[in-house]
Formats: C-alpha cells, sequence, structure tokens
C-alpha cells in the first residue's frame, strides 16, 4: 500500500492521509477518482489500464506500478497490483543511510546552516522527497542524496530525472555513495567515501571524501606543459585546465557546498562532459579561461594557383586623366616573415597621432584617402606597428587586473573592460594583416608573444 498515488489523466499526486487529497482547488475529488476506479472494476479492466499508479517510491525509481483505491475501516488505501513492487516499499532504511543523514545535519549545524532530513518539497502538482536538505547561505539549499549498497540497482534508474527536478526547483543535488559503480555515473555530481559500518560514520571522526571533488590545474600548453595538449595538437600555445582528484573532509564538504565556497560544475574534457565539485574560485577561473574569445582559430590560407589559364586577361589599364593628380604613396613593401621571428620585444614607443583634417574642407589628408596606405610607426626591433603593441599591452593589463579580483560584481564590471579591449586588439590585428597581406593568426600570436615576454 501507497499514501501518495499518481494519477495518469490529471496529472497529479493524490495524498491520501489528507482529505481534499492535498488539492483544495478540486472539490469532490476523492469521490470522484474513487468512484471511477470502482466503475472500471465492476467492468472487469485490468488495474494496469486504469489511471492509478504509485506516486511515492516507485514512482522515485522510476517504476510504473499499477494501483486501485479501496476502503477499509473507514480508511482511504491504495494498493499495489503486484507483489514486488509492495516489496518495494518495506525495504528499511540502513544503520549506514541513518548515519549519514545524521552526520550532515550535525556539520551543517556547526557550521551555522540549518536542515532536516525526509523533507517534502512541493513543485506545483508534485513533490521533490529529500533524504537530507540543508537550507545554506544566501538562500542556497543543498538536497543530499545518499545511495548505499544495500539499495537495489534498479533504484538508480530515476537519478537523472530526480536531480534535473531537483535544479529547475532552486535545489542543488548532491549524491553520496559508497559504491565506486555509483560514482562513475555521469548523470548527476556524485561523491563517495569508502564503505564504513554506521558507528565509524556517525562518530566525529575524520570521513574523506575520496571521489568527486577536484582542484583545477591552469596551465599553458608549450613545450614546457607536462599534459599533453587536449584539442591533440603537438602544443597550440592556448591555456587549458586539467581536473585532478583531491580527498576533502566530508564534514567540510557539506559546510562549504552550504556556504557557496564548494560548487558544481560541468568539466568538458575532449568529447565527454564529467560533473565535479569545485572550489568557487575554481570555478571562476574557468569560468574566465571559457571566456576568452580573443584566440581564433587559424585562417585558412589560400593555396595559389599552379598552371596556365586559357582566359583572356581581365586587367584593364587605367585611363589616362587630364586633371593633375597627386602621385600616388608609394606602398610600404610588406615585412618579410623573418621580422615575425625577431628578437624579443623592446618597450614600445608612444604611437604617433593622426594628423587631423582640413577645417576648411573637412576632408582629411590626401594620404589618408585610402586605408592601406596610412603610415603606421613601426617597432625597429619586430617590425609589428607600435599600436598594435599598445592594445595588446593594455588588453593584457585589463586580464591581469580581471584575475586579482575576489569581488563578483567588480569581476563582472572588469570582464567587460578586458572584453572589449581584446576586441579592439582583434580589429586592429585583422586590419594590419589585410593590408599587409598576412596570416593573421601569426601576427596575433606573434604579437602576444612578444608583449607577454617583455612583460615576464
Amino acid at each position: 500500500m501507497a499514501n501518495v498515488v499518481w494519477h495518469k489523466q490529471l496529472r497529479i499526486l493524490l495524498d491520501l492521509t489528507r482529505d481534499d487529497l492535498d488539492h483544495p482547488e478540486l472539490p469532490d475529488l476523492w469521490d470522484t477518482v474513487y468512484k471511477t476506479d470502482r466503475f472500471y472494476g465492476r467492468l472487469g479492466v485490468p488495474v494496469s489500464e486504469r489511471d492509478l499508479q504509485c506516486g511515492g517510491v516507485c514512482r522515485d525509481m522510476g517504476v510504473e506500478a499499477p494501483m486501485h483505491l479501496r476502503m477499509r475501516g473507514g480508511r482511504r488505501e491504495a494498493v499495489h497490483e503486484r507483489r514486488e513492487d509492495e516489496e518495494r516499499h518495506s525495504v528499511p532504511m540502513s544503520d549506514e543511510h541513518k548515519a549519514y543523514q545524521e552526520r550532515i545535519l550535525r556539520a551543517a549545524h556547526e557550521g551555522g546552516f540549518g536542515g532536516d532530513s525526509e523533507v517534502r518539497t512541493r513543485v506545483g502538482r508534485t513533490w521533490i522527497q529529500t533524504d537530507t536538505l540543508v537550507e545554506g547561505a544566501d538562500g542556497r539549499r543543498i538536497g543530499w542524496e545518499v545511495q548505499l549498497s544495500t539499495i537495489d540497482e534498479r533504484g538508480l534508474r530515476g537519478v537523472r530525472a530526480r536531480a534535473g527536478k531537483a535544479a529547475k526547483n532552486g535545489i542543488t543535488p548532491a549524491w553520496h555513495t559508497d559504491r565506486a559503480a555509483y560514482a562513475q555515473r555521469n548523470d548527476t555530481h556524485w561523491t563517495r567515501s569508502d564503505r564504513l559500518p554506521a558507528h565509524v560514520i556517525a562518530r566525529n571522526g575524520d570521513l574523506r571524501v575520496v571521489s568527486g571533488f577536484r582542484v583545477l590545474d591552469f596551465w599553458h600548453c608549450d613545450t614546457s606543459a607536462l599534459y599533453p595538449c587536449p584539442n591533440g595538437i603537438r602544443r597550440c600555445g592556448k591555456a587549458h585546465a586539467t581536473a585532478k582528484p583531491r580527498d576533502v573532509f566530508f564534514d567540510d564538504m557539506v559546510r562549504q557546498t552550504a556556504a557557496g565556497t564548494i560548487v558544481p560544475i560541468q568539466f568538458r574534457a575532449g568529447k565527454s562532459v564529467h560533473r565535479y565539485w569545485v572550489t568557487s574560485a575554481d570555478r571562476d577561473r574557468l569560468e574566465d579561461l571559457d571566456s576568452d574569445d580573443t584566440r581564433l582559430p587559424p585562417e585558412r590560407e589560400t593555396t595559389p594557383a599552379t598552371g596556365a589559364s586559357r582566359n583572356r586577361p581581365t586587367c584593364q589599364p587605367a585611363p589616362s586623366s587630364s586633371t593633375a593628380q597627386e602621385p600616388p604613396t608609394p606602398a610600404v613593401p610588406p615585412p618579410a616573415r623573418s621580422l615575425l621571428t625577431a628578437l624579443p620585444l623592446q618597450p614600445a614607443a608612444p604611437a604617433a597621432e593622426t594628423a587631423p583634417p582640413d577645417l576648411e574642407t573637412g576632408q582629411p589628408p590626401a594620404f589618408e584617402e585610402r586605408e592601406d596606405h596610412a603610415p603606421q610607426a613601426t617597432d625597429t626591433t619586430t617590425g609589428l606597428p607600435t599600436e598594435l603593441i599598445t592594445l595588446q599591452q593594455a588588453a593584457d593589463v585589463a586580464h591581469h587586473k580581471l584575475q586579482q579580483l575576489d569581488d563578483h560584481h567588480e569581476r563582472d564590471m572588469q570582464r567587460q573592460v578586458w572584453l572589449q579591449a581584446a576586441e579592439v586588439v582583434q580589429a586592429a590585428v585583422t586590419r594590419y594583416a589585410r593590408t599587409k597581406r598576412l596570416n593573421r593568426y601569426e601576427v596575433e600570436a606573434r604579437l602576444r608573444q612578444l608583449v607577454r615576454r617583455t612583460a615576464s
């Protein structure tokens, strides 16, 4: 028997312990549902083809268990059709499970947070059943679910649905187990401790989380890196993060998740996405790394055509003009590729100011009529315009300042400043590379390498 019934047609849960079935907006709901079920019974309709299913343990496990209603001794009862469904409700809670619930509440109270066990949270017309719900800081709610070796494998069928439903309604799911097979699942954020007896779990000794918590190691993909490039390239020159396992005390895990200093993330490694718990500082650094849009993929270089063409030439000589024209500004020869691999960058000189337009005509000077021929101050050591060097230095300073901030509001404001500076650099590099007929990605990579080598 069960006290909670799921009505398939109405798509609501019926609590038989309440006079109104917990739906005061629907008067005479019990009479309607009960008489309908009894009518199906008189017609010989099988229980499995009626509208009622178990809405408690069976539904939480993802099992569809048909039920029918009856009145016995003036009490409302819902009866399972199959004995195995009824036996699922009679599985007692293990002592280890109870010990974990007690320890979670004790650790939360020691950290100044509230909580309770076997909490039912109303969500619309349904409920969320949580083993232990911890009320954390800033309205944060952590829903701890304990799954141990005494739990049948069928109990894990609805983990993803239950975790998603909890997260959708403001409860951060935290699933804990002592089985390696459960902890390797990727349907929610699992943590695991060693299998221990109840009296060891309940006492105040050190209880470690041996799986599920990670420390992020941030590194640059160069020849001195200890890790292989996750992009499958020999060395891409970008920044990456590697998740390294790290043990943490279970009591600290409970308190810090409630405080928000340990948070869940989805970490991408190649084509796989893993769910880990990390510190909030590592989470922020990972978001900064993923939000860096300044590293663009290399542009596709056009392959020069080979062989003779049988088409007639399409170029035509420019018609001569009788009006006097200013002699064109001689084109600056593109710098050789060897300039991109020059010596380390020297302190950049201030960028040359652009000549102001003519005040009488409102037109710029003649040498600025074409962007391709605009003179730019060039660093003698690197061959790159000093304007690019100055812009890249400003973007790096903005990024360095972002990494030193801890306040979330200040980080958001500084992140916008950094992104705007990075966009200006990209636009300037694109114009320069297009003007000089160079590969844009190579110009940008060399510019960053030279500026950051000088800064270090």
